[in-house]
């Protein structure tokens, strides 16, 4: 209906191009105002006439041609508001919705997007910190898959750095291979708090561990042996908390993948005449810019983390041309990005500008920060477990004969921790409130997942009859089932502001408003009625809603259980 009235606009103002009028058309604040108000005040310029005035002479020249799609039409101060015609409205809307393609798009057709998330530090618990990354990452994969976009989703595991040189220093002075074989990361985290706890007495230690993290860079095979039995007992843990999540990788390429790629990025910088020496190390200065040096050469001649990410760059556009690169993490590496990404537009390349750095806030539980050092952590597969444990009482409470009530649990579990991270925006800080995260009447994830199994309810209760395709749309013109479509109408434009926006949220809140439009509709519209135009009619307004709820949560990574 939209693509029509901008093309009965542009016969109409043949002044303006179709972008324009695309581009100028509002959605009215109060439904009672229109379906779309066209504002008329850039027009003055081109008829040196008042917007109020202009807005009335088009309101008569299109009311006079007699549109069949609008119902009315009226003028407000500089406005035109339009009201389609509902009957015709809901028809168009329902054959739009019901497309397999609704919400896709083929903007992305031939391009590419590298996705960089989760990127946990090996021999590091996977902590809720973590969750994150990868679940903002995850949900922004499946956003720019569904428009089209070809998606590279990597793992940057944090498996290189000095911190690997101290925890060999403290596996070799605490640890056992009986007690890591035994517990895992587990203790591998004890010994790595253990480490920070006697460094604070003896600063020597701090010493050793730099010594072993260069005999790592120069290939030292005892050191590189350790190192590799750590980051293989890391990834069994993370590739189970992946599961779990439903998620996967196309790439596990972690820092140490660049070790070798890291000269290459020296002599760039070298040739430039970028590099600089600074008390022993070397740097990019980025002082005209406002911001801290970048560092690229400890003074041992060992790499750090910028180095590793200016090489992973170089790859990743030499291996997959890019068309944006996108890295989901903590706000505060945001200055390590910006010195990052300003190297690079200093070394002359155009595609800097494709680099974008997505940040989120931080997770808490009970209100603490969470600390890795101090051994304050919160584990994110704990929590997911709780997660479904408590889903579990519920269900057992509520309804203990439901069939595969473990699937179920395990849906609505992960599904609540998902959605309580994605539907506020991401920069904003999370906190674990499990009243608020699995209430099925609040703005959360058990909440949209009850809608649609009371969706998915309705249409068994129908005898999972065939919906024709001869609808009687004059049965669906009522206020409450014009405003459930005309949300659910929304999606595509959502999809495309989340991903233009790096925001899930915007998907999050799509799905909770769509279900309390929903449950309006099932509350004042009786659908299994003897009058069949109006039962069938009704039924295919279950029938989309299903599927818009359904395709909103698949792009935030949860799945829909067809009972609760």
């Amino acid at each position: 209906m939209k693509e029509k009235l901008i093309e009965i606009l542009s016969e109409n103002l043949p002044e303006l191009g179709r972008e324009d009028i695309a581009a100028a058309l509002e959605i009215p604040k109060k439904a009672d105002m229109g379906d779309l108000a066209f504002p008329c005040f850039k027009l003055a310029k081109i008829y040196r006439k008042a917007p109020n005035l202009i807005a009335q002479d088009l309101k008569e020249k299109m009311e006079e041609k007699d549109y069949d799609i609008f119902s009315k039409i009226e003028n407000v101060g500089g406005y035109v508001n339009f009201f389609f015609a509902k009957e015709q409205f809901a028809k168009k809307i329902m054959e739009k919705i019901s497309e397999e393609s609704f919400g896709c798009s083929d903007e992305g057709k031939g391009k590419t997007v590298c996705i960089d998330y989760s990127s946990p530090n090996v021999a590091k618990n996977f902590h809720v910190g973590h969750l994150r990354t990868t679940i903002i990452g995850n949900s922004l994969y499946k956003i720019y898959d569904k428009l089209g976009y070809h998606v590279e989703r990597i793992n940057h595991l944090g498996d290189w750095g000095t911190q690997f040189g101290k925890l060999i220093v403290a596996y070799k002075k605490w640890g056992s291979k009986e007690e890591v074989e035994k517990n895992g990361i587990a203790e591998l985290m004890k010994i790595y708090v253990k480490f920070h706890q006697e460094a604070e007495k003896d600063d020597s230690l701090n010493d050793q561990a730099r010594e072993w993290f260069v005999k790592m860079e120069q290939g030292d095979e005892e050191a590189l042996s350790i190192w590799q039995w750590f980051k293989d007992i890391s990834l069994v843990e993370y590739k189970r908390i992946y599961e779990l999540l439903g998620m996967d990788f196309d790439h596990f390429t972690g820092e140490s993948f660049y070790r070798d790629k890291t000269q290459d990025v020296v002599h760039k910088l070298e040739e430039k005449n970028l590099l600089e020496e600074s008390e022993g190390a070397h740097i990019v200065s980025l002082e005209d810019y406002n911001m801290a040096p970048c560092l690229i050469m400890k003074k041992d001649g060992s790499s750090i983390y910028a180095t590793r990410d200016l090489a992973a760059l170089f790859y990743r556009k030499d291996t997959y041309h890019f068309d944006k690169c996108i890295y989901v993490t903590g706000l505060e590496q945001k200055l390590h990005f910006a010195q990052v990404f300003k190297v690079i537009e200093l070394l002359g390349y155009d595609w800097y500008d494709q680099l974008v750095h997505v940040p989120y806030g931080l997770v808490s539980m009970e209100g603490g920060k969470l600390s890795t050092r101090s051994g304050n952590v919160i584990y994110a597969e704990e929590i997911l477990h709780e997660s479904i444990s408590k889903i579990r009482e519920i269900i057992e409470e509520k309804n203990p004969d439901l069939e595969d009530k473990e699937t179920v649990a395990k849906q609505v579990g992960i599904g609540a921790i998902l959605f309580n991270d994605l539907y506020n925006q991401r920069i904003k800080d999370v906190v674990f409130n499990w009243d608020k995260i699995l209430n099925f009447d609040g703005e959360t994830g058990p909440y949209v997942q009850y809608t649609y199994a009371r969706c998915a309810s309705v249409m068994r209760k129908s005898g999972e009859i065939s919906i024709t395709e001869d609808i009687d749309y004059s049965v669906l013109t009522d206020e409450t089932t014009m405003n459930l479509l005309k949300d659910i109408s929304r999606f595509p434009n959502v999809v495309k502001d989340a991903a233009d926006k790096f925001e899930p949220f915007m998907i999050a809140r799509f799905a909770v408003s769509v279900a309390q439009h929903f449950n309006k509709f099932y509350h004042d519209c009786q659908i299994n009625v003897e009058e069949e135009n109006i039962k069938m009619a009704r039924l295919k307004v279950v029938s989309v809603t299903m599927k818009a709820i359904k395709d909103a949560l698949e792009l935030l990574g949860i799945e829909c259980p067809q009972q609760m």
